[in-house]
């Protein structure tokens, strides 16, 4: 029913708008999937992939793009460092197809949010 699904989407924009919001959801729809055999490696991508376009819509809730990009995208740097193998494989699938997808929507936020911390590292070794 329309009811269900739009108080499911306000539950998980205010969610992703907490902090470690997206580590939570990600976490939530990636439980339970394993990288064995090439079939569940086509769901694992799958999920991937819808994850990475949840996080890259702005929910109606939020007040405005930047506002949403400046809350979430420090949250999707961060699942580029998480320790255990199998999960970091599943979560920087999520980061990066995130990464471009944003890149693609909206590039001079991307760029801004995304981008620039990602390569701050690398700017500030090449500087010196």
């Amino acid at each position: 029913p329309v009811w269900l699904r739009r108080l499911c989407g306000q539950l998980l924009s205010e969610r992703l708008l907490r902090p470690n919001g997206v580590q939570a959801v990600v976490r939530g729809i990636m439980e339970g999937t394993s990288c064995a055999g090439a079939e569940a490696a086509a769901v694992d991508w799958r999920k991937c992939d819808a994850v990475a376009k949840i996080l890259a819509s702005c929910p109606q809730q939020c007040l405005s793009l930047e506002d949403y990009y400046s809350l979430v995208c420090p949250q999707i740097l961060d699942l580029l460092h998480i320790q255990d193998k199998l999960t970091a494989r599943q979560f920087q699938r999520v980061a990066t197809t995130t990464l471009l997808t944003m890149a693609k929507e909206h590039p001079q936020l991307a760029e801004k949010h995304l981008l620039q911390p990602l390569l701050a590292p690398l700017l500030r070794g090449s500087e010196a």
